[in-house]
């Protein structure tokens, strides 16, 4: 393992690299402990690159073992050779063949970076730098190269062989009983996305005949047994083809699409050019082993990885600094098909959630950073929630501001220029100035300016006059290394209602009025720090629809009255918003009974709040998936967050437990019936619709058992009736809230009917570490103990692990610090064997400085010990010092 942290890597230091590589052929020999690979580089000097300069080409851990110039072998004594760089110095200033042989232990690669044994197979993983642990290269992003990759293995081991592109060439090799395949890449490509997978596995297969008539083969390639739980994977597969056609005009360019899904990875999916590579858990699904929620992200990481084949792969980015272009647009991609597949309302709700959960608290940490960042030590770190999320929203942004039409010329245009380069963010915003004719100088600034927005608004009705005024302001807190913060363009979608629901129109007067654009879209610019708009030809005031479709990644204040919040839930035509109003409400009683219950006295209610969700769900027919999102209160880590400073993780909890009571009781009549109701006794479907009625029915179980005598009944029943697995979890969920035979019968229960299938075992686990109760902490230290468990998984650590540091507020914020102490002594005995997976668990800890004092002095004392642990690796050791800094 690595334990040197080398210095910052700045954005601002980008040179070109002085040697480009334009072609590369491998000839990789598979062997478990001795795996030879000879690489033949085809390199020439960077006309952008530095004259006279020495060849320096990137390593990590490699073993050498010979070297070869043209045809001269050179002497590697004589050559500037170690495990993690070689260099040659005084090369030719003309185009050579560099040949490096190395050799590599794949079962012995822990960390899952380079090539490395998983279950039966072989399995590469490149992105960011993990190619330099499979031989010596120019390991960066901006130098592409066509590469030809031969594959040897015994048959009887890897019958399988694959890489990227097609396949040209393969057979037995005679007098052996190994086989070899050949394969060749057309499209020049970063090292990044290289990959090889070898290995004995089943497969399904399909094809795919393109907009222009091309036949396209496909095949997904899992564990023996596995098959049937790849199919709907395949269809995900097929229709986000077919989406990126008629959205995006974009269509698959090899003859072959390869799906791989392995057990031991440390991402969710790797989009390698032609070969994608998947954690099964993002693959495999079926009925009784997958619940709703499963299937519809493995609808979203399927078209996720296949958008990359354009935006990443055909396009990629010009040094890691630029990785929102790929990851940020290509997640806005992956939203905008999984709203069309299924409700673009939840869809919406739902990526708000966790733009929320995720992102906003690296936002409000010591692990903020721009979307584009300037600078890093680790670029295994900066595949965040920054990144991702908020890239994606940034480009949802664009498309409000401009329109949809100029939006698509703006991302033809990038197509257009930039295919078959490695581009930058500058390169792809200036594709949409030009498209639509607007500035987006300032614009711009969403990518390197750190921190959540506040935009602030006041309202003032002048009946009178008939008018209307909103008063607009906007402000960020400082970020590290940016204490100034400059006016962002904020796209604010905004509505006036009646009480009764109607639309009034956006009637503005020559000053302080909107644009006729403005007023025409409902789309409102704030520019500057301080805006005013007053709306005119008001009858009456208005309730006032702010944020509307949430347009913009901000936070909103705004002192709507609970009044207003009732009419927005029951009339707003935004979905968001009617939503919105819920949680704004809930939001409320919930910080109001958090201080009561720190003052001593009982939690808040308020039965209006209960009225308008009744409200909800006497109308929850029309769209029940909507419904369950309404009627699911805020998380423990929502209200904390909106509580910023001070936070006491057991005064939450206690407030939304005693809310979720009071609205159980409240509509037990209502929340029963809906249980009986929307009962389905028919074959199971992935739809969105059916399974927004199990998400209706689920949540009103949830809110029913909450509060009611018979709810743990009914509750155990629906366990053991549950014919599927989204029902059979969501029992167990509040089973698991229970102490009692009931729990630990229904665990017990679960696992002997799962215990086969590992993707159902994480969960079981994920469950137990999510029990909030003091006991907790102990059974997990049982659980690591269990037969099933192995922290060398990063499914199975994350399950156990990473649901108690991220998902159970009280326990691991535990007040004698032990949920700290356990969470980092983890950390630095996962950071021996696989850096990524552990400095991902210290993440937990990006909002210590929220907490009550007394837990902050525990959470930073348990951050100082790793800190002074003497060999970390530079994962681990950039997040803990950036989250003490």
């Amino acid at each position: 393992m690595r334990t040197d942290l080398a210095k910052a890597i700045r954005l601002a230091d980008y040179r070109p690299p002085d040697f480009l590589i334009d072609g590369v052929d491998l000839d990789i020999k598979l062997d478990r402990n001795a795996t030879r690979v000879i690489a033949r580089l085809k390199l020439r000097p960077n006309p952008q690159g530095r004259t006279g300069a020495d060849l320096v080409l990137d390593g990590d851990g490699l073993t050498l073992k010979r070297l070869k110039l043209d045809d001269t072998r050179l002497d590697i004594k004589a050559n500037f050779v170690t495990p993690d760089r070689l260099t040659i110095a005084s090369p030719p200033q003309e185009p050579f063949t560099l040949e490096i042989e190395t050799e590599l232990d794949p079962a012995a690669n822990t960390q899952l970076m380079g090539l490395y044994r998983t279950g039966s197979a072989y399995c590469s993983q490149c992105e960011a730098e993990g190619f330099r642990r499979i031989t010596y290269f120019l390991d960066r992003p901006d130098v592409l190269s066509v590469y030809s990759v031969r594959l040897e293995a015994e048959r009887a081991e890897a019958p399988i062989l694959l890489s990227n592109g097609n396949r040209i060439a393969g057979g037995d090799i005679e007098g052996t009983s190994r086989h070899f395949a050949v394969w060749h890449d057309p499209f020049p490509k970063p090292c990044y996305l290289f990959a090889v997978v070898g290995g004995d596995l089943g497969s399904i297969h399909d094809s795919f005949t393109t907009a222009s008539g091309r036949d396209v083969t496909l095949g997904i390639y899992v564990e023996h047994g596995k098959e049937a739980s790849a199919t709907y994977a395949m269809d995900a597969l097929k229709r986000a083809m077919r989406w990126d056609e008629e959205v995006f005009g974009r269509e698959y360019d090899l003859d072959v699409f390869n799906i791989v899904a392995v057990s031991d990875f440390n991402m969710g999916a790797m989009e390698n050019k032609g070969l994608n590579v998947f954690n099964d858990k993002y693959i495999l699904a079926s009925p009784e082993t997958a619940t709703d929620t499963d299937y519809a992200q493995i609808e979203a990481v399927i078209a996720h990885e296949y958008f990359h084949n354009w935006t990443g792969n055909r396009i990629t980015c010009r040094d890691w600094f630029q990785l929102c272009l790929k990851e940020g647009l290509t997640v806005f991609r992956d939203h905008e098909f999984s709203a069309d597949m299924r409700s673009r309302a939840v869809r919406r709700i739902a990526d708000v959630r966790t733009l929320r959960a995720q992102q906003f608290p690296e936002d409000a940490g010591p692990l903020a950073h721009n979307v584009r960042p300037d600078s890093y030590y680790e670029i295994n770190n900066f595949y965040t929630a920054t990144v991702y999320e908020k890239g994606a929203e940034i480009i949802r942004m664009l498309k409000v501001l401009i329109g949809a039409k100029a939006f698509r010329a703006g991302m033809d245009l990038y197509f257009k220029r930039y295919d078959g380069t490695a581009a930058t963010v500058e390169q792809f915003v200036a594709c949409f100035a030009e498209a639509s004719g607007r500035d987006l100088t300032q614009f711009f600034r969403w990518y390197i300016q750190a921190g959540t927005p506040l935009v602030e608004v006041k309202a003032l009705y002048d009946p009178a006059a008939q008018a209307l005024t909103l008063d607009f302001t906007q402000s960020c807190k400082k970020t590290p290394g940016q204490d100034e913060k400059l006016p962002l363009v904020i796209p604010i979608e905004l509505g006036l209602l009646a009480r009764n629901g109607e639309i009034f129109d956006l009637v503005t007067g020559p000053q302080d009025g909107a644009s006729a654009e403005e007023r025409a879209s409902g789309v409102i610019e704030l520019t500057t720090p301080q805006r005013r708009i007053v709306f005119e030809a008001l009858p009456e005031r208005p309730v006032v629809s702010l944020l509307r479709g949430f347009s913009a990644p901000v936070s909103l204040a705004f002192a709507a009255s609970e009044d207003d919040l009732i009419a927005l839930t029951a009339h707003d035509s935004d979905s968001f918003n009617r939503w919105q109003a819920s949680q704004t409400y809930a939001t409320r009683l919930l910080l109001r009974s958090v201080e009561r219950i720190r003052a001593g006295a009982a939690p808040d209610s308020d039965p209006r709040f209960i009225e308008a969700l009744r409200h909800v769900l006497k109308v929850s027919a029309a769209d029940p998936a909507f419904a369950a999102q309404v009627i699911s209160l805020p998380g423990e880590a929502d209200i904390a967050r909106e509580i910023g400073v001070n936070v006491d993780p057991d005064a939450i909890f206690a407030a939304r437990k005693a809310l979720r009571h009071a609205i159980g009781s409240g509509l037990s009549a209502e929340l029963r019936t809906l249980y009986d109701v929307l009962a389905d006794e028919g074959n199971y479907s992935p739809d969105a619709v059916a399974a927004g009625r199990r998400a209706l029915r689920n949540a009103a179980l949830d809110l029913y058992a909450a509060a009611e005598p018979d709810g743990l009944a009914l509750a155990e029943a629906h366990f053991t009736q549950a014919r599927f697995m989204t029902d059979k979890v969501a029992a167990l969920s509040i089973l698991a809230l229970q102490p009692g035979a009931a729990r630990e019968q229904a665990l017990q229960t679960y696992y002997a009917i799962y215990r086969h299938e590992p993707l159902a075992i994480d969960k079981w686990f994920a469950l137990q570490a999510a029990i909030p109760e003091a006991e907790t902490l102990a059974r997990i230290k049982t659980l690591m103990q269990h037969p099933a468990f192995s922290l060398g998984n990063p499914n199975r650590a994350r399950a156990l692990i990473g649901a108690f540091a991220a998902g159970n507020q009280t326990q691991f914020n535990a007040p004698d610090g032990s949920g700290y102490d356990f969470v980092t002594s983890i950390v630095l005995q996962l950071d021996e064997k696989n850096p990524q997976v552990a400095a991902r668990l210290l993440g937990a800890f990006k909002s210590w400085r929220a907490l009550e004092p007394r837990r902050a002095v525990l959470a930073e004392a348990a951050l100082r010990r790793v800190a002074a642990h003497s060999r970390l690796s530079p994962d681990v050791k950039d997040i803990v010092e950036r989250s003490l800094g």
